[in-house]
């Protein structure tokens, strides 16, 4: 099976309704299928200031400094506690993301007989829809995602990225060149950090799988029902976030509490994956964290996953996992395997995660 085909079997999704129609409609309650009931509320405090916030990395001061270290063992740190962080002064031009927010935000507000040209194809998991529906009673995300893979760009669709709308496409492929390299600059300073021979990294994800997913959730009527992404932690290597426009809805689990995010402006928000906790040997987290809505706006975003080769496979680094060290919490899988077993699936915490833990005896 080629790199193709086996990109083609990762996974399927059921098709849903479009939730920008449904709230369209203007109607007071939402579709039963997009209650979810008994949910946790997240952190509510009257003095915001006195919230827990992201920390705040600087990559700049992190390159040009070689002789001081304290801002790398702030990232270390970052990605040992919180498996989340907002990084700032990152290379990546303000004028470059600008142009991205707003070609997403048109393309959002396209007719729906254009969007059509992009829809997902046969229940696959690239195009508009959904992602992650695997049966017809499943409870709903109040939201729509648009969902390609952007590199390597052998394994682009032909209907999706090549027929994208001018300036859109352009622009996104500048911003899919630029953040490839900011994954690959993130991913050396964590081996730094940890010690890790630099190979065990730079082999995994140097020709790795990037994949863009835009997210639209529009006003909701009963925002305190809905959600507009269940609570997860991701999949993959490294998510970047780009906040969109101003509007905020992400939340992260922190101590059992959900802590809401406030982006700071032109700044990516980070987050570790799956991948990463396991190829790190459990030393980096992934974090649960979801998405809310509100009554008032729509909230718009586009999140670039960061992953190994298809045709690899992956497990704890080999410079990480020693009798002296630790011995490997996580066994060995082909990274296609993995995501065509996590794309089978029903979105729920790190339950994917817990598949892939060795049970040591106590």
């Amino acid at each position: 099976m080629d790199h193709q085909e086996k990109l083609q079997t990762l996974g399927r999704s059921i098709a849903v309704p479009w939730v920008q129609d449904l709230a369209k409609e203007k109607k007071s309650t939402i579709p039963p299928r997009y209650v979810i009931p008994h949910q946790d509320p997240p952190l509510i405090i009257s003095n915001t200031s006195s919230l827990p916030q992201l920390p705040v990395i600087d990559l700049q001061t992190i390159l040009s400094n070689n002789e001081d270290f304290s801002e790398l063992d702030k990232l270390h740190l970052a990605s040992q506690e919180w498996g989340f962080f907002q990084l700032i002064n990152h290379g990546v031009s303000s004028s470059l993301l600008e142009n991205v927010k707003s070609g997403i935000q048109e393309f959002f507000e396209l007719p729906m007989e254009e969007k059509k040209k992009y829809w997902q194809q046969g229940g696959d998991i690239e195009g508009f829809g959904q992602a992650f529906v695997v049966s017809d009673e499943q409870k709903l995300d109040w939201g729509d995602l648009f969902y390609m893979v952007t590199l390597p760009t052998h394994l682009r669709k032909p209907h999706l990225f090549p027929k994208l709308p001018l300036p859109l496409r352009d622009n996104l492929e500048a911003y899919s060149a630029e953040l490839k390299a900011l994954a690959m600059k993130i991913f050396d300073l964590m081996a730094k950090a940890l010690r890790m021979e630099a190979g065990d990294m730079t082999d995994l994800f140097e020709e790795g799988w990037q994949g863009m997913r835009m997210n639209y959730y529009p006003p909701c009527p009963q925002p305190e029902l809905a959600i507009g992404l269940k609570p997860h932690s991701d999949s993959v290597g490294l998510t970047i976030l780009l906040q969109v426009n101003e509007m905020e809805g992400l939340q992260i689990r922190k101590n059992g509490m959900w802590i809401p995010v406030k982006p700071l402006p032109n700044a990516f928000i980070v987050n570790i994956g799956d991948i990463l906790e396991i190829v790190t040997n459990g030393t980096y987290r992934s974090i649960e964290h979801r998405a809310t809505v509100n009554s008032e706006k729509e909230r718009l975003s586009i999140a670039t996953f960061y992953s190994p080769k298809l045709d690899g496979d992956m497990g704890p680094a080999p410079s990480l996992i020693s009798p002296e060290r630790s011995p490997a919490l996580f066994r060995r899988i082909g990274v296609a395997d993995y995501f065509r077993d996590h794309f089978s699936r029903e979105l729920r915490g790190k339950s994917y995660l817990d598949t892939m833990r060795i049970d040591h005896p106590k």
